[in-house]
C-alpha cells in the first residue's frame, strides 16, 4: 500500500510516501531474503528429494515418486519412533506446563524468602547446552555410582540388581522425560511469573472478600487472565520439544537400547546420513514437517478462547 503525506497547503506529497515505502522495503528485504534462503528453499528441497532414491553422496539420483512414502508406511521402526515422539510430547508438555504454572503461582503470590534465588536456580537448566544436560543425567542414571541408584539403594537390599535407567527398554524413555522436564521448567516458569505480575492485586483482594481460596483464585482469575501467554507458550513448547528430544536422544542414548528411545528426527538422521538413504530420510522429514504443522494447528484450535481483559 502506498503511503500518502499531506503538504502544508493540503496537497499530497507522493515523494515522501514513495521514500517511506522504499525505506520500509530496504529494512524488510534482508529478513525476507534470509527467510527465502534458509527456510523456503531448504523446505522445498526436502519435499523434492523425498521423491528420489539417493544415497546422499553419489551423483546419481533415481526418481521413484511416492515409493519412499510407501516404504515408510510399512516401516515398523518408524512407527516406533512416532510412538516415542508422541509419548515425549504428551508427558513432557503436560508435566512441564503444570509444574511451571504451579511454581510461578507460588513464587508470585506467596511470600517466600529468596524468591529471586529460586528464580535463578530454576532458570539455570535452560541456559545449559544439551551436551551438559546429557552429561549430568548420565552421571545421575549411572547404575553403579549414580545419584539416583544411590538414593534408592538406601531402601533396597545390597544384593539386588541396580536399576538400569538408560539400559532398560521400558524405563529409558521415561528417563528422557525427566531430563526434558528438568531442562524446560525454569524458562516457562519465568514467563508465567512475568504474566502473573500484570494481574491487578485488587482482583485477588475482592476474591478474598468473597471467600475464594487460593486454588479457586488461580483457576478463576490467574489462569484466564494469562491464558493468551499460556496458549502461545504451549504451542511453542510442543513444536520445540520435537527438536529438543532429538538433541537429547543423540547426546544421551543415540536411540538405544535397541531403538527404545528413537524419535522422529533421530530416525530421520540415521536413515539420511548413516544408512545412506537420503531420499528416504527426506520422506521422513516431510512427515515430520506436516505432523508439526498439523499439531500446532490442533493445539491452537483446542486452546482458542475469548481473551479476558481487566
Amino acid at each position: 500500500m502506498e503511503c500518502l503525506f499531506l503538504t502544508e497547503n493540503g496537497g499530497i506529497d507522493l515523494k515522501k510516501g514513495k521514500a517511506r515505502n522504499v525505506f520500509i522495503g530496504i529494512c524488510v528485504a534482508p529478513a525476507v531474503i534470509l527467510f527465502i534462503i534458509f527456510m523456503l528453499i531448504p523446505t522445498f528441497n526436502v519435499f523434492k528429494m523425498s521423491l528420489y532414491k539417493w544415497g546422499g553422496y553419489s551423483n546419481t539420483k533415481e526418481f521413484v515418486g511416492f515409493n519412499n512414502f510407501k516404504i515408510l508406511i510399512e516401516d515398523m521402526n518408524f512407527f516406533r519412533s512416532f510412538q516415542n515422539t508422541i509419548l515425549l510430547i504428551v508427558c513432557v508438555t503436560t508435566v512441564t506446563m503444570a509444574l511451571s504454572l504451579l511454581f510461578a503461582a507460588i513464587l508470585s503470590r506467596e511470600k517466600i524468602k529468596g524468591q529471586n534465588f529460586f528464580r535463578i536456580i530454576f532458570y539455570i537448566p535452560n541456559i545449559l547446552s544439551v551436551v551438559v544436560i546429557s552429561a549430568i543425567f548420565s552421571a545421575i542414571y549411572d547404575p553403579t555410582n549414580g545419584l539416583l541408584n544411590s538414593i534408592i539403594g538406601i531402601f533396597r537390599k545390597n544384593n539386588e540388581t541396580p536399576i538400569l535407567w538408560l539400559g532398560d527398554q521400558k524405563l529409558v524413555i521415561y528417563s528422557l522425560v525427566i531430563a526434558l522436564i528438568w531442562q524446560a521448567i525454569g524458562y516457562y516458569m519465568v514467563m508465567y511469573m512475568a504474566s502473573m505480575a500484570s494481574v491487578p492485586e485488587s482482583l485477588y483482594e475482592s476474591a478474598n472478600l468473597e471467600g475464594a481460596g487460593r486454588f479457586q483464585q488461580f483457576f478463576s482469575i490467574t489462569l484466564p487472565l494469562i491464558w493468551t501467554n499460556v496458549r502461545t507458550t504451549l504451542t511453542f513448547f510442543v513444536i520445540s520439544s520435537i527438536n529438543l528430544s532429538f538433541l537429547l536422544v543423540k547426546a544421551l542414548t543415540n536411540g538405544g537400547p535397541d531403538g527404545a528411545t528413537e524419535v522422529f528426527l533421530s530416525y530421520m538422521y540415521k536413515q539420511a546420513y548413516t544408512n545412506s538413504s537420503y531420499g528416504y530420510g527426506m520422506a521422513i522429514g516431510v512427515v515430520v514437517f506436516l505432523f508439526s504443522f498439523g499439531l500446532s494447528a490442533i493445539v491452537n484450535f483446542a486452546t482458542k478462547r475469548e481473551p479476558l481483559e481487566f
